[in-house]
């Protein structure tokens, strides 16, 4: 993990797993609601029971905010994986019929505390273009020494073949 990636790590993943684990348990109440709003945008979320969906929301808010907290956990990996989270979250945003203005993008004032998740989307793909980035700049300075290393090995092979001393 490169060491700027540290304070965007923290504050997201602190953030999520906090919202995970304040789902742990949820009443049957909080249960549909946000089983509703799921399934409202992703239909096919409605053949989970409510309180089975809310647990499973916890349990990936979790892990994914312990991922990002757990240095060890790639940052591309933690990057895409916030990505998508948060993709999936405006994608609810955008299909939520009250969220937005009538130009479809601009939130209501219902829509704003959903629509500000736009950031996670913005966190996770910069996590994960960072790491691949370095990782393929690193790759090609690794591959430049390989190939470098290589033809002063074959020029040294060459002169020692040499019949006289160069």
């Amino acid at each position: 993990m490169h060491p700027t990636h540290i304070p965007l790590r923290l504050a997201t993943g602190a953030y999520i797993l906090n919202s995970g684990l304040s789902k742990w348990g949820a009443d049957e109440e909080t249960a549909a609601g946000l089983h509703g709003m799921a399934s409202g945008a992703y239909p096919f979320l409605s053949s989970l029971k409510p309180t089975d969906f809310a647990q499973l929301l916890a349990a990936g808010e979790t892990a994914l905010g312990a991922a990002l907290l757990f240095p060890k956990v790639p940052s591309a990996v933690a990057g895409a994986a916030l990505a998508g989270f948060g993709a999936g979250l405006i994608g609810m945003y955008l299909r939520t019929p009250g969220l937005t203005q009538d130009d479809g993008i601009r939130p209501t004032p219902d829509g704003v505390p959903i629509a500000k998740d736009i950031w996670l989307v913005g966190a996770g793909l910069t996590l994960a273009t960072q790491s691949f980035l370095s990782g393929a700049k690193s790759a090609a300075k690794s591959a430049s020494r390989s190939a470098k290393a290589k033809a002063s090995d074959l020029g040294q092979s060459a002169r020692e073949s040499l019949p006289f001393s160069a």
